[in-house]
C-alpha cells in the first residue's frame, strides 16, 4: 500500500452555509476529513434556527452529516467531535440530541463552554472522521494495493 497522506481536498456542499471567512467547510487528507464546526444556521435565511439549544444542535448535526457525505463518509464514521457551548449548563439539552445522531460506537468528545460563539450560537460541533475505502473488501481480505485504499 502506497502512502496517500500528501493528498488535500477541500470539501464544499450546497446543503450548508457556506464559510463565512478565509476558510473550507472540510478538507480531507488521505482517510480522514476534518469538519470545520457547524452552527444551527437556517441555510434558507442565513440566520439561527429557532428552538434554542436543541434545534440548533440538531441543525448543526445536519450540517455536519452533509460535510461529510460530500467528503465520501458519514456521521458513522466519526472518530472524534468538539462541540463548542455558549452555556455549559445547556449540556443535557445539547446531549440528549446528539445522542440521537450517535447511537453506537460513539466517537471521541470533548465538550467546553466558551465565552461566545460566530452570530451569538449556542451550539458549534465540529468533527474528524474516517473516509472508507472503495474497494469493497473488508480489513483482513484487501490486497488490492490502490493508492487510496485505507486496509
Amino acid at each position: 500500500m502506497s502512502c496517500c497522506c500528501a493528498k488535500r481536498k477541500l470539501i464544499t456542499s450546497d446543503k450548508t452555509p457556506q464559510a463565512i471567512g478565509p476558510y473550507s467547510i472540510g478538507v480531507s487528507v488521505g482517510h480522514l476529513v476534518y469538519t470545520s464546526g457547524q452552527l444551527g444556521i437556517d441555510v434558507a435565511t442565513g440566520n439561527l434556527v429557532e428552538g434554542g439549544i436543541e434545534a440548533q444542535t440538531r441543525q448543526a448535526l445536519e450540517h455536519l452529516k452533509s460535510v461529510l457525505e460530500a467528503a465520501g463518509t458519514g456521521l458513522d464514521k466519526v472518530i472524534k467531535t468538539t462541540v463548542f457551548l455558549k452555556d455549559i449548563a445547556e449540556f443535557g439539552a445539547m446531549n440528549a440530541v446528539y445522542a440521537e445522531y450517535f447511537t453506537s460506537e460513539q466517537p471521541a468528545r470533548s465538550a467546553f463552554q466558551v465565552a461566545a460563539l460566530p452570530k451569538g450560537a449556542a451550539v458549534e460541533i465540529e468533527a474528524v472522521a474516517v473516509i472508507p475505502c472503495d474497494c469493497e473488501k473488508d480489513d483482513h481480505d484487501c490486497d488490492c494495493e490502490k493508492e487510496d485504499c485505507c486496509h
